[in-house]
């Protein structure tokens, strides 16, 4: 087993990712980076860069093809980690995407191209980030865990709360009010059984309800633009 310490870098043969691996290698370490990349070709480029701007690094490369939003390759490339090296010390989540409309081009009749690109970015920049930080067969410290939490509804919450942002700014100026409503811990059908939700301390669904009404009925003017609950603004 090698004595480097082994770290994969996701989209990494550009951009923030590329310029990680620049700094490692210019650091003691010694590390053996593995570049992910979708393109075998283009990661094979830009480690040649690398390892000519880089000759007496005392770290070693690797290109490894991995796309993050294909569960299969993601399995495929954990397997080859695992068979080659045998652990992963170090996991950078770089890989990142922008499948947002140009403006210039943007038809607000086209709705289902506009789910489409803003699945994507998620997919990449959140689904994928997420699976393959997913223990994949590489032995992992402390795992497996009894609960994982509930990564993909908050996560998803938050991502609503930027969404409110967004609409916001883009609409103030036509006078249209935008606010997200946390309406806390309620006990409604979505978490399951209310009566048991209710003995965990849960609230009851109409107080979720009433801070609606005082964003309708005009009672939280001053809050126009953040996330709202029955104290006054959340933070997030």
């Amino acid at each position: 087993m090698s004595s480097k310490r082994i770290v994969l870098i996701t989209g990494a043969n550009t951009g923030i990712g590329f310029e990680t691996i620049r700094t490692l290698l210019q650091s003691k370490g010694p590390y053996h980076i593995i570049m992910e990349s979708r393109s075998l070709d283009k990661g094979a480029v830009a480690i040649s860069e690398l390892e000519k701007e880089f000759p007496s690094t005392t770290s070693s490369l690797e290109v490894l093809q991995v796309d993050i939003v294909d569960d299969d390759s993601i399995v495929k490339a954990f397997q080859s980690i695992k068979d080659k090296h045998g652990v992963l010390d170090v996991l950078v989540n770089s890989a990142g995407a922008s499948h947002d409309f140009n403006p210039q081009n943007y038809n607000p009749e086209d709705i289902k191209t506009l789910r489409q690109n803003f699945n994507k970015s998620y997919d990449v920049n959140t689904t994928g980030t997420h699976v393959i930080t997913h223990p994949q067969g590489v032995p992992s410290a402390g795992w497996p865990k009894p609960f994982t939490g509930q990564a993909g509804y908050r996560s998803s919450k938050t991502a609503l709360n930027m969404v409110m942002l967004n609409w916001h700014w883009l609409l103030k100026a036509d006078g249209v009010k935008v606010w997200c409503i946390s309406p806390g811990f309620l006990a409604t059908g979505l978490g399951g059984n209310p009566e048991q939700l209710k003995e965990m301390g849960a609230g009851e669904p109409r107080q979720g309800g009433f801070l609606i009404k005082q964003a309708v009925e005009g009672e939280r003017d001053a809050d126009v633009g953040k996330v709202v609950n029955k104290d006054g603004i959340q933070s997030w």
